[in-house]
């Protein structure tokens, strides 16, 4: 979700003769220099990831024939709005880089806002050929989806006004299955669904511009899953969870400053921590002051 970033500053080289703030300026004509940047990019990350994925985590289990599991009931799908969201950043942040260096909105759209679904399909690609796992028609689902909404947003409005966002807290319950839930922080951010929200995050001015509410200010509804030890375990006590919040657009904060900018554009993957509201079917409705 970071990749952004990572562009940025990998490139920042090509172009050191421009001050910091034109540097971040998106171009407003194409700029043959930074497309093909953004390209080679891409490509030597996309790459290099997919083959340490293959070394660090398909390489020591056996291969197969290419075939599809249904893992659509594990997790309670907290899995699955993982790869919606997944899709959806990378994709914008594809067509970011793109309207960075100056390319037209058809084609940031076209070959940018696509880069989340079409790196998830190769991994999708690389579970099919692996005996442990196998290619699940969830992930696929979920991963258009994920670029649908940011696409079919651009078309529609020409603006983002919902935004998948996340959060995570740590929980109990890695440290009583580390082999499946992670056993250090960074580990417990990836695999203990059981302390992951998942929210969509909707801007008010954008659908209330005559309410004179703060351009920034977005409600946000949640989803998460609580007491999974597996994927499946019918002796736990599994249920979902789903929330209602405040929350802060940033990328709806007026500056001029555009390194700023790219600086709220990839920390908006985020949910801002706020007075929050829950339920779930054990404890009902419950008050947060804060939540994340």
């Amino acid at each position: 979700m970071f990749r952004l970033l990572l562009f940025f500053w990998s490139t920042f080289g090509l172009f050191a003769q421009e001050a910091p703030n034109s540097f971040f300026t998106p171009s407003d004509s194409l700029n043959i220099q930074r497309r093909n940047a953004v390209i080679i990019t891409e490509t030597v990350l996309g790459g290099a990831t997919l083959v340490g994925l293959n070394q660090l985590w398909y390489a020591d289990y056996p291969k197969s024939n290419f075939h599809f599991i249904n893992d659509n009931a594990e997790w309670l799908q907290m899995d699955k709005i993982g790869h919606f969201y997944s899709a959806y950043h990378l994709g914008r942040f594809g067509a970011e880089a793109l309207q960075w260096s100056g390319v037209k909105k058809r084609d940031q759209l076209l070959y940018g806002a696509t880069l989340g679904f079409v790196f998830l399909s190769a991994v999708e690609v690389m579970d099919g050929f692996s005996a442990e796992w196998g290619a699940s028609s969830g992930d696929i689902i979920a991963n258009a989806l994920g670029t649908g909404l940011y696409i079919s947003q651009e078309l529609l409005w020409k603006e983002q006004r919902i935004t998948p966002k996340f959060s995570f807290h740590t929980t109990a319950f890695a440290g009583q299955n580390p082999n499946k839930l992670g056993s250090s922080f960074s580990e417990q951010l990836l695999k203990d669904y059981n302390g992951q929200t998942y929210w969509l995050s909707v801007n008010l001015d954008s659908f209330f511009s005559n309410a004179s509410l703060p351009k920034w200010l977005n409600v946000a509804l949640g989803y998460g899953a609580d007491g999974m030890l597996k994927g499946m375990d019918s002796n736990d006590a599994r249920e979902r969870q789903f929330y209602l919040s405040l929350d802060i657009n940033l990328q709806k904060i007026r500056t001029n400053n555009s390194f700023l900018k790219t600086v709220f554009s990839v920390f908006n993957t985020l949910k801002v921590p706020a007075p929050t509201l829950s339920y779930s079917s054990s404890i009902g409705l419950k008050a947060h002051s804060i939540y994340f």
